[in-house]
């Protein structure tokens, strides 16, 4: 990844407009998953699939590292999993080195489930990296990397 350009100073109009742009951008990709969600009809909501996303780039993820992923509380990283176990998306298993964490990955039908979903997503995100270009592309990934922060090197992406 390239240094950062110390020469690039945006004014506080110029930062507004671009985290005005994210909020509009996140809104569409969740009303992507909301309708996904929907056809589905499987009572599961937006954290649920975050979980299963996560799980397929990140098997083994345990409770405590979604939860930092995802920024939700230990309690309800774990409520989530425990959802989409019993809908039989999800098996966790205890760990080699410490047997009180429980390692979780999808089933066929949860990873069955997370792809009906992004399948959405990844058409959107195709359609709008087509408009920004080859050049853009990288860009985009390199300026939400940056955003992303630590949470691009926990785990496995």
């Amino acid at each position: 990844m390239a240094a950062a350009d110390p020469r690039l100073i945006l004014r506080d109009e110029e930062l507004d407009a671009g985290l005005e742009l994210m909020m509009l951008a996140e809104a569409a990709l969740w009303a992507g998953v909301d309708a996904g969600l929907a056809a589905e009809n499987l009572g599961l909501g937006r954290s649920h699939w975050r979980a299963a996303f996560l799980l397929k780039r990140r098997p083994g993820v345990g409770v405590q590292e979604l939860a930092h992923l995802t920024s939700l509380s230990k309690q309800a990283a774990s409520r989530i999993l425990t959802d989409l176990e019993a809908k039989g998306m999800v098996e966790k298993v205890a760990g080699d080195l410490d047997g009180r964490r429980r390692a979780a990955s999808l089933t066929p039908a949860g990873q069955a489930f997370e792809d009906r979903i992004a399948e959405r997503l990844r058409a959107q995100l195709a359609r709008s990296y087509r408009v920004g270009g080859l050049d853009g592309v990288a860009g985009v990934r390199a300026i939400l990397s940056a955003l992303a922060g630590g949470r691009m090197k926990s785990g496995g992406a």
